[in-house]
C-alpha cells in the first residue's frame, strides 16, 4: 500500500466573505507551512479527511458552501484557544473585517 505524503492547507479568513486557501503543499512545502504557522501563533488543526477535501481547493479560491459549518467550527475552537473569542464576537459587531489564518493538515 503506499503511503498518503503529509501535506498542509493554510486557510484565511477576513471576516466578511467565506475563507479562503492560501497556501497549501505536500512534504517539505508542507513542512514550511506548519513551522510558518507556529511561528506566528496560528492555530493548527489537524483533520486529514477535511485537508483531503481542501487539498482540491485552488490557491485563493473560497472554502465552498458545504464545508462553512466545520470551518466554523474549527475557528471558534481556534479563536477561544487563543483566548480571542469575545474580542472575535465584539469586533464582529463593530469592525467585521478582523483576519485570521489557521492552519489544516
Amino acid at each position: 500500500m503506499r503511503e498518503i505524503p503529509r501535506f498542509a492547507i493554510a486557510l484565511e479568513y477576513d471576516g466578511k466573505q467565506a475563507p479562503r486557501v492560501t497556501a497549501r503543499g505536500h512534504d517539505e512545502i508542507a513542512n514550511q507551512i506548519l513551522r510558518l504557522a507556529q511561528e506566528a501563533n496560528v492555530p493548527i488543526h489537524l483533520d486529514r479527511d477535511l485537508a483531503l477535501v481542501l487539498d482540491q481547493i485552488d490557491l485563493g479560491d473560497h472554502v465552498p458552501e458545504a464545508l462553512y459549518v466545520v470551518i466554523a467550527e474549527i475557528l471558534a475552537f481556534a479563536y477561544q484557544l487563543s483566548g480571542k473569542h469575545k474580542d472575535f464576537m465584539d469586533d464582529i459587531e463593530t469592525h467585521p473585517a478582523q483576519s485570521s489564518q489557521a492552519a489544516e493538515i
